[in-house]
C-alpha cells in the first residue's frame, strides 16, 4: 500500500491552497478549472481506486483536461494531498452531548466513520498535519470536549491525541479486514473453514490450552478471526474509563 506524508510540499503554496488565496481576476472567459474542482476529483479518484492511483495525469483524465493545466492551479501532488486531507476533515461535526464522556465518544465515532468513508486517509501520515481551516477547527472542537474539566493544557492535548489515535488505529484494522476480503474474494468464514482442518494437523491443543479455549470462543462468536467493530466498542469504553480515572483524580 502506498503511504503519503502530509506537509511534504511547499509550505507557502500549501497554505495558499488550504486557505483559498486566489489570484486577482483576469479578463476573458471564466476558467474551466478551479483548485476546488481538482481537489474534489482527486478525492473521488482516491476513494474509488486508492491513493496509489492518484497522480496529476489521472486527475487530468478524470476532468478531461491536459495534465499541464492541473499545475496552473495546484503545484504538485504533495500540496494536493494536504488540501484533500483538510477537505475530508471538514466532514467532521462538533462534539455534542452532555458531559465530556459523551463528547469524546462523539469524536471517536465521528473519526471512525470518516476513515471508513475515506479509507485513503489511513494512507496519509499526519506527522506534519496540513494547517488548513478544517484541520485547525477539528483540533479546536476536540479540545472543547474536555475544556473546563480540570485537566492541564498538556493533558487536554494528550487526551485528544489518545481518542483520535485510538479511532484511527481501530479504523485501520477494520478497513484492512474489509480490503482483505474484497481483494481475495474470500469471506472470513470461508477462510477459517479452509484453514481450520489443516491447522488441526499441526497444532496440539494441549500445548496452547488458553489460546485454544479463548480463540474458539471468540471465533464462534465472531465467525471470523477478528471483529473490528466489536473491538472498537470495547476499546473505546476502556479508553474513556481510563480518562475518567484521570479526571476524577482532580
Amino acid at each position: 500500500m502506498t503511504t503519503e506524508y502530509s506537509g511534504g510540499g511547499d509550505p507557502r503554496r500549501s497554505l495558499e491552497l488550504l486557505w483559498g488565496v486566489k489570484e486577482p481576476p483576469k479578463r476573458g472567459p471564466k476558467p474551466r478549472l478551479t483548485a476546488e474542482k481538482i481537489v474534489r476529483a482527486a478525492i473521488e479518484v482516491a476513494g474509488a481506486e486508492g491513493l496509489e492511483a492518484l497522480s496529476m495525469r489521472r486527475i487530468a483524465d478524470e476532468l478531461g483536461v491536459s495534465p499541464m493545466s492541473i499545475y496552473t492551479y495546484v503545484p504538485g501532488k504533495a500540496e494536493l494531498i494536504d488540501v484533500m486531507v483538510d477537505r475530508a476533515f471538514g466532514e467532521l461535526t462538533p462534539p455534542s452531548g452532555d458531559g465530556w464522556r459523551a463528547r469524546l465518544d462523539h469524536i471517536a465515532r465521528d473519526n471512525w466513520a470518516l476513515y471508513h468513508r475515506h479509507p485513503w486517509l489511513l494512507r496519509v501520515t499526519l506527522a506534519r498535519p496540513p494547517m488548513g481551516p478544517n484541520t485547525i477547527a477539528k483540533y479546536e472542537n476536540e479540545l472543547r470536549a474536555v475544556e473546563g474539566v480540570g485537566l492541564t493544557d498538556l493533558e487536554m492535548d494528550s487526551v485528544v491525541a489518545l481518542i483520535t489515535g485510538f479511532a484511527e488505529s481501530a479504523a485501520r484494522v477494520s478497513v484492512n479486514a474489509a480490503e482483505a476480503e474484497r481483494r481475495s474474494g474470500v469471506s472470513d468464514m470461508q477462510w477459517w473453514e479452509a484453514v481450520a482442518p489443516v491447522l488441526e494437523k499441526f497444532v496440539n491443543e494441549d500445548d496452547y490450552p488458553i489460546g485454544t479455549r479463548v480463540g474458539t470462543a471468540a471465533g464462534m462468536e465472531y465467525s471470523a478471526a477478528i471483529a473490528p467493530g466489536r473491538a472498537f466498542e470495547f476499546g473505546l469504553a476502556r479508553v474513556l474509563d481510563g480518562i475518567e480515572v484521570l479526571i476524577s483524580s482532580r
